[in-house]
C-alpha cells in the first residue's frame, strides 16, 4: 500500500511513520516543512519526504494523490490560542487547503482517512460523545475560539456528502487529547502557542508556574499516543473494508482529568525526576489564571468532553491500556531530551 501523509513531521503524522515503517511493509509519500520529527525514517527506502508547504506544493500533492492509495491531509493548526488570535489562517489552513486535497481524492477515486476533531461535539451535553448520534454544539460567531471546530465539521459534512452523492471512499477519526512525545515542542510552549502537556513541561523546566486557566476545572479524557496508533493503524489495514464510510471516537475514556489533575501529577512526577533534582529546579508550582488573561477576547472553554469508543470496540477490538501516569512519564523524559539538545544549540550559536 502507498500512503500519503500530508504533515508528516507533526504529531500524528511522525508517530504514523514510526509504526507503518515498524509493522508493514507499506510505502509513505510525506510533505512537511521539516524532518526533525521523522529524521530516523529518511534514509528508508520506503519513506519518500518532500519538504514543502501545502499551499505551495499543489502540483506535488495532486501528483501523489494520483499515485498512492490513501491519503491522510493531517494539516491542520490545532492549538486554541491561535483560533482565537488568528481565526482567518485557522480557516484558510484547516478548511481551505484540506478541502482541495479531498476533492482531488474525489477526481481520482482515492480513499481518504480524514482527521476530524473531539471539537467538533463542542458544548454538546451528552455524557458520552456518540459519532452518529450526539449533536454537535458550538457557540456564538463573536467567539473565534469555534472557528476550529466548526471548520473541521464542514468538512466531515463535505466528506460525508461526497462519499454519499459520488463515492468518495473516506473514514472520519475524531482524536480525543492524543498526548505523548512528540507532542507541538518545547520551543512552540515558549511562543505560548502549544496543547496543554507540552505547555506546563516547558514552565516546570524553566522554574515557572503552570497556569490553570479558570481554575483548572476543565476536564478531558485522554488516551498515550501508541494506543491511539493502535486504533489509527486498524483504520488504515480496513480489513474487510470494516471501516469505509465511517466515524470513529479514538479516546479512552478511563483517563478522564481536570486540568489541575493533570498538572497535579505533573508535578508529583517532576518533584522525583532525576533532571530537576541535578539541576535544583524548583519543584512546581500552579497560579490561576483567567480565560480572557490567557487565551485573549474569543475564548470559551467547556467544561468536559467524554468520548464513546464502543465503535472502535466493537468494530477493531479497540482497547486503549496506557494509565495518565505512565503516559505524563513519557512524555516528560521525551521533552527532558529535547530541553538538553536545545541547551546545546544555545551553547554552539554562543
Amino acid at each position: 500500500m502507498k500512503v500519503l501523509i500530508l504533515g508528516v513531521n507533526g504529531f500524528i503524522g511522525s508517530h504514523l511513520v514510526d509504526r507503518i515503517m515498524q509493522d508493514t511493509d507499506w510505502e509513505v509519500y510525506g510533505l512537511d516543512l521539516g524532518t526533525h520529527k521523522v529524521s530516523d525514517h529518511l534514509t528508508n527506502p520506503r519513506f519518500h519526504f518532500v519538504e514543502g508547504d501545502v499551499t505551495i506544493s499543489k502540483e506535488w500533492i495532486e501528483y501523489h494523490i494520483k499515485k498512492c492509495d490513501v491519503v491522510l491531509p493531517l494539516v491542520a493548526i490545532a492549538t486554541p490560542k491561535v483560533y482565537v488570535t488568528d481565526p482567518l489562517r485557522v480557516f484558510e489552513l484547516d478548511f481551505e487547503e484540506n478541502l482541495r486535497v479531498v476533492r482531488q481524492c474525489v477526481k481520482y477515486k482515492k480513499r481518504v482517512v480524514f482527521p476530524s476533531t473531539s471539537e467538533v461535539y463542542g458544548m454538546c451535553p451528552d455524557a458520552e460523545f456518540d459519532e452518529y448520534e450526539s449533536p454537535l454544539v458550538t457557540g456564538p460567531i463573536p467567539m473565534n475560539r469555534w472557528i476550529y471546530s466548526t471548520s473541521k465539521q464542514l468538512l466531515d459534512r463535505v466528506i460525508w456528502a461526497y462519499g454519499f452523492q459520488q463515492g468518495l471512499k473516506f473514514t472520519l477519526f475524531r482524536p480525543f487529547n492524543w498526548m505523548g512525545p512528540k507532542l507541538d515542542s518545547l520551543n512552540t510552549a515558549k511562543e505560548g502557542s502549544s496543547r496543554l502537556v507540552t505547555q506546563f513541561s516547558w514552565n516546570l523546566f524553566n522554574g515557572e508556574p503552570l497556569q490553570l486557566v479558570d481554575r483548572g476545572t476543565a476536564r478531558r479524557c485522554f488516551i498515550d499516543v501508541a494506543d491511539a496508533m493502535d486504533g489509527l493503524m486498524s483504520i488504515l489495514r480496513n480489513e474487510g473494508g470494516k471501516a469505509d464510510g465511517q466515524i470513529f471516537n479514538i479516546g479512552n475514556p478511563a483517563n478522564d482529568f481536570s486540568v489541575r489533575e493533570i498538572a497535579e501529577q505533573m508535578i508529583a512526577i517532576w518533584k522525583d525526576h532525576p533532571f530537576r533534582i541535578e539541576r535544583g529546579i524548583p519543584e512546581g508550582r500552579m497560579v490561576e489564571v483567567g480565560s480572557g488573561d490567557f487565551y485573549g477576547k474569543g475564548y470559551q472553554d467547556v467544561a468536559r468532553r467524554t468520548p464513546s469508543i464502543k465503535r472502535m470496540q466493537s468494530t477493531f477490538g479497540f482497547d486503549p491500556k496506557v494509565s495518565m501516569k505512565d503516559s505524563l512519564k513519557k512524555a516528560i523524559d521525551f521533552f527532558v531530551e529535547e530541553h538538553k539538545a536545545l541547551e546545546k544549540v544555545v551553547e554552539t550559536e554562543n
